[in-house]
């Protein structure tokens, strides 16, 4: 059993303070630190309300173990998806923050914000953030490739110039440095139009677009397309 971190130290790990979180980041609504063993190895039990893609991706194989008070999320061989570890939460304006560890230097984590009742859109994707080794993507998917006119064009081979032009201006990637086989801690913050990514409590960008402005935020999918380690989920609602 891992030694669970109190809020104090947790927070400044994250680069905040008690009186951040309680202010600014709003009321904590959701958290997970893995602490818990499941009753055997063969099919996904993360437990706590979590949920897998791997029944319909990966025929069913395990892609996600419990170990030492960690979620272990790995891609399984057959796969033909990344593995995606989702819950369900609900905010308009909040944070979420987590610990991650990537094993090896082509691995990568995305956090993907999903609103299941929006239907002009595929799959219910919002946005996404994705930190890999040597950058950080914030992605406006609502508004740029998930929009179902850009995906149903891009699938019929009619999508324009212009359209392809559009959706460039939904992405915005900046240069990051992170140590691999380490634990980092990234928090992602919205506030109306506006998305900001911490890691390891600096600043490591910020991106405005109006897709992150959707009223609601109802699904949080932990995307891992090789091995990624993730701990010390938590969610905060500010509105």
């Amino acid at each position: 059993m891992k030694n669970l971190l109190p809020l104090a130290l947790l927070c400044s790990c994250l680069g905040l303070t008690t009186n951040v979180v309680a202010s600014d980041y709003g009321t904590l609504i959701f958290e997970d630190t893995f602490d818990r063993t499941e009753s055997q190895e063969l099919k996904d039990e993360p437990g706590n309300e979590w949920t897998t893609s791997s029944d319909k991706t990966a025929e069913g194989n395990k892609e996600v173990d419990l170990r030492d008070g960690h979620m272990y999320i790995y891609t399984h061989k057959v796969a033909w998806h990344a593995t995606s570890v989702r819950h369900a939460f609900e905010f308009h304006d909040g944070t979420l923050a987590l610990r991650f560890m990537l094993e090896d230097d082509d691995d990568s984590l995305t956090l993907n914000f999903a609103d299941m009742e929006l239907v002009s859109v595929h799959a219910g994707h919002l946005f996404k953030v994705t930190v890999a080794k040597d950058s950080v993507s914030m992605t406006d998917q609502k508004t740029g490739q998930m929009d179902l006119k850009i995906r149903n064009a891009r699938q019929n081979e009619t999508i324009t110039e212009e359209q392809n032009a559009m959706v460039a201006t939904k992405t915005k990637t900046v240069s990051n440095d992170l140590a691999i086989g380490v634990w980092h801690e990234v928090a992602v913050t919205l506030r109306g139009k506006k998305l900001s990514v911490e890691i390891d409590g600096k600043s490591v960008g910020s991106f405005s677009s109006e897709g992150f402005a959707h009223p609601t935020k109802r699904l949080l999918r932990l995307l891992v397309a090789k091995n990624v380690y993730i701990d010390d989920v938590r969610i905060w609602r500010k509105s």
